[in-house]
């Protein structure tokens, strides 16, 4: 047993997701409890790993904070809780409450703001002098008419709080704005609207001990994600090349932004685009986890780190201890997803030597893919990528709030 066995972890998982966090905070010696969705109940959490789970009631993941305030204070009359964790980015302000509630340590309500509200994510970068799109919060009507006498359309209006792509609209012009905003109605002052800015898409994903940046890694994004989201594509990203100029432009801006908006430490998914016109990269938000759509994988693929399990280690030691890097390879890796249209589609006819994971999803088709050799992993993209079109592909609406 290790010097954390008395350490009890409350993990907040309104999604199926970090299986490894919760195994890796075990094999380190604590007693874990997940805090999930009532509709999760048969879920394929990793039990093995779990002392109790305790279900919360929910409409399509939709949590009533008072009654996760409730639960979890009446769990505390018998439990310790040390540690309290969001494992999504849509628990990141209940595990936030709850640790202001418990008054236990980690990110509190106000840093919680600028790693979910993507107006406080701008308004903290823009203080911070890194560059973002021009933007207007949608509240006084006189500073958004300013806006678009100033900025050009296309324009694009964002929820504050939902996560990557979900209830995206782009806008054409200032009618089109209007109009979107009469049916918005009270709903409005929760957006942010946003020029524009064609360009390619990138993250960069990291993990952070004590103020610090200890480990990142650049990525860049096929499509899109919007794009991808809203209108149907296959999805891709791959690792970058090691020292170029553009990695290295990208490295220095994630630092910037994880010490401006007060990152102590954990991981983080941050997203910039290099735009078409003038070739700089703007910012475009982050986040205080690990990076969706199975980047932990592409990440393990490149390194052979799981993100999730450092994590843990992170979230356990709390800055009482030293943190160390695992030892990292250093090969470049390739990711490709697609709706399928088949409930199981059949990937056994992709079996390059580089293939490192297949998803298993109904009704989805998935590769990961990695080789010492970047020109390898681009030329397996798009090979891989014509395929997927070919031989998967289909596309359904992105629904306007999350689903189960």
């Amino acid at each position: 047993m290790s010097d954390h066995s008395k350490l009890t972890v409350l993990c907040v998982a309104s999604y199926e997701k970090g299986a490894e966090f919760m195994r890796e905070c075990k094999r380190q010696g604590c007693r874990v409890i997940l805090l999930t969705s009532k509709s999760l109940e048969y879920a394929d959490w990793p039990k093995e790993s779990l002392d109790q789970i305790f279900f919360i009631p929910d409409v399509n993941k939709e949590w009533n904070l008072r009654d996760v305030i409730y639960g979890v204070s009446f769990l505390a009359r018998t439990e310790n809780i040390d540690r309290i964790v969001a494992l999504d980015d849509f628990d990141v302000e209940k595990a936030a409450a709850l640790r202001e509630h418990l008054r236990s340590p980690g990110m509190g309500d106000t840093t919680a703001r600028y790693f979910r509200d993507k107006l406080a994510m701008r308004t903290r970068a823009q203080e911070a002098g890194i560059l973002v799109p021009e933007f207007v919060h949608i509240l006084n009507y006189d500073k958004v008419r300013e806006f678009l006498s100033r900025v050009n359309p296309p324009y694009v209006l964002k929820p504050r709080l939902q996560a990557g792509a979900i209830g995206i609209k782009k806008i054409h012009s200032a009618e089109n704005l209007w109009r979107t905003l009469d049916e918005l109605g009270d709903e409005q002052s929760f957006y942010v609207l946003e020029q524009f800015v064609p360009g390619n898409i990138y993250h960069v994903d990291s993990i952070i001990y004590n103020n610090e940046v200890v480990f990142s890694i650049a990525s860049q994004y096929g499509l899109p994600p919007m794009e991808v989201a809203h209108q149907g594509r296959v999805f891709s990203t791959r690792t970058m090349v090691k020292g170029s100029t553009d990695e290295q432009s990208l490295q220095l801006m994630n630092k910037n932004v994880l010490k401006a908006f007060g990152m102590v430490r954990g991981v983080s998914h941050t997203e910039f685009i290099k735009a078409s016109d003038d070739g700089r990269f703007y910012f475009l938000e982050t986040s205080a986890r690990v990076g969706g759509a199975n980047i932990v994988e592409l990440v393990e693929a490149a390194t052979g780190m799981n993100l999730w399990a450092e994590w843990a280690k992170i979230e356990i030691l709390r800055g009482e201890g030293k943190y160390q890097v695992p030892k990292i390879k250093s090969d470049y890796a390739g990711l490709l997803i697609s709706l399928a249209k088949q409930e199981w589609p059949d990937l056994s006819s992709y079996n390059d030597s580089e293939i490192f994971w297949k998803m298993k999803k109904q009704y989805h088709a998935g590769l990961i893919f990695n080789s010492p050799n970047y020109d390898r992993v681009e030329e397996l993209l798009q090979q891989y990528t014509t395929r997927f079109y070919e031989e998967f592909f289909t596309s359904q609406p992105l629904p306007d709030k999350p689903s189960n």
